[in-house]
């Protein structure tokens, strides 16, 4: 499976950075805002874009509500999260990614999910390393989480390869708008 997620990600990646910087983020921001506003006042988990991501930030700064950032604990782990304003000082992280130099620790109810890849399924596919996994099973398992990916709809593979550890999303939402899967 590895080889087939690998040749996967390579394909995504090339989508991703084709429709990266094509004047997609501001309609996929506002379809990001609309689906999310009968969940106002839940916490909301979003994520520091690197490379060529989707930006959610926008929306995370309008958020009415606490909003956080993943924070990797270290390889096998799931994802921790700090709470985050546009005003909180960031500072490298694992992976190349930024989160809080401080952090108070929060569970959030909403995640706002990154991803390299995802199919009409709701399953994704990200960098590899099973974090997103990992975490969605331990929130899932302790009470009711709703993971929304958010990605470019040139992001859409016909039909991505799944292990038995890949947790499906309950929402994508693109620049034409939000699909649900459960």
């Amino acid at each position: 499976m590895t080889d087939e997620k690998q040749a996967a990600r390579k394909a995504a990646f090339q989508r991703r950075r084709a429709a990266h910087g094509a004047g997609l983020d501001a309609a996929a921001q506002d379809a990001l805002a609309a689906f999310l506003a009968p969940y106002s006042g839940k916490t909301l988990a979003g994520y520091i874009p690197i490379r060529t991501e989707i930006n959610p930030l926008p929306v995370m700064a309008a958020w009415s509500s606490t909003v956080c950032v993943p924070v990797v604990q270290g390889a096998g782990e799931p994802l921790l999260f700090h709470a985050w304003t546009s005003a909180t000082r960031m500072i490298a992280g694992a992976f190349g990614t930024d989160v809080p130099e401080t952090g108070v620790e929060v569970e959030p109810e909403v995640l706002i999910v990154p991803l390299v890849s995802f199919d009409g399924n709701g399953f994704r596919l990200g960098y590899g390393g099973g974090f997103y996994d990992r975490t969605l099973d331990n929130l899932r398992a302790r009470g009711q989480v709703l993971a929304i990916g958010f990605a470019y709809g040139a992001q859409e593979a016909e039909d991505l390869p799944v292990d038995a550890t890949d947790q499906r999303l309950d929402v994508v939402v693109t620049e034409s708008g939000a699909r649900i899967f459960t």
